[in-house]
């Protein structure tokens, strides 16, 4: 039953269901739908949920595994085996390393002194021995969980750089920029730091900018940038084709260690400025006298 109250105005309003604190618009008294609803929840609910068993959450676990390691692979780091002796004594054949492959995403372009893979090139591999992988070292080679056996990739270290000018003069010492390099600490024993042969061993070239010259650490057993100088790069790798830095020798277990830059690529006076920057302090001064000498000239002529 509604009941009226007049207000000031003379209108009347109406209490109804929706206005009572005390009823519900269908009559129901307040608490009893939450009530039946929590009666109804608690009825469905046959207990707490079953853990799936370990076989059926096992699938789930090895995708996961399989993602994030095609990740790291792909951004991170990747797994390369040495396929030949041509970086002896630093790297023997059958030595697994680890390549970072994250810098160059963050522009981080190659080094003097880094041992550095790279895509071939220019057919550097044409005629050397190749390996027919098995359907299982195919995909673990594809997600990096083994080193793959089908890219043409090919590992030395960075000798000079966009700008420098590296040359071998009989069987050495290498120079780059005029400087000669202390190669004793990485240079195969018994080897010479360059090669006194027609091939390539003697030299002198400069490194355009976007390219890397690149030579084995057993210098007289590595088809390296001296050998491929009539290629269609004269023996350069371009920048873009290198894969990363190999930072640790990973496996065998006993040959584990980092690979850091020899202390002879540090030099004083290794780096020298290009001769487009050694223009560059004298043109400032150039264009203040421009503008000096004709205002000079004027207020010599006022009388």
């Amino acid at each position: 039953m509604e009941s009226a109250a007049s207000t000031a105005d003379g209108a009347v309003t109406s209490r109804t269901a929706g206005n009572d604190p005390d009823v519900m618009e269908d009559g129901a008294v307040p608490g009893e739908a939450g009530r039946t609803v929590s009666q109804g929840s608690a009825a469905g609910t046959a207990g707490p949920r079953k853990p799936r068993s370990f076989w059926k959450e096992l699938p789930i676990l090895i995708g996961i595994a399989l993602v994030l390691a095609l990740l790291i692979k792909t951004f991170l780091v990747q797994a390369f085996s040495i396929p030949s002796a041509s970086m002896q004594n630093t790297l023997q054949e059958g030595d697994r390393v680890l390549v970072d492959k994250l810098t160059p995403w963050f522009g981080s372009e190659p080094e003097r002194g880094e041992v550095v893979v790279f895509h071939d090139p220019d057919n550097w591999l044409a005629g050397e021995a190749t390996t027919d992988p098995n359907a299982v070292q195919k995909v673990l080679s594809w997600i990096g969980l083994m080193p793959s056996a089908e890219e043409k990739d090919l590992i030395k270290r960075v000798i000079g750089v966009g700008g420098d000018t590296v040359e071998c003069k009989g069987t050495g010492p290498l120079t780059v920029n005029g400087h000669a390099l202390n190669e004793q600490d990485y240079v195969y024993a018994g080897n010479t730091p360059c090669s006194d042969d027609p091939g390539g061993g003697t030299f002198k070239v400069k490194v355009p900018k976007g390219y890397i010259w690149v030579m084995g650490d057993h210098r007289q057993d590595s088809k390296d940038s001296r050998y491929n100088q009539n290629d269609r790069h004269h023996g350069m790798v371009p920048v873009k084709d290198v894969v990363g830095r190999a930072i640790v020798k990973a496996w065998p277990i006993n040959r584990w260690g980092t690979l850091p830059v020899p202390d002879t690529f540090g030099q004083t006076g290794l780096d020298k400025p290009s001769s487009a920057a050694a223009v560059l302090p004298a043109a400032p001064d150039a264009v203040v006298l421009a503008g000096v000498v004709p205002v000079a000239l004027w207020r010599r002529r006022r009388p």
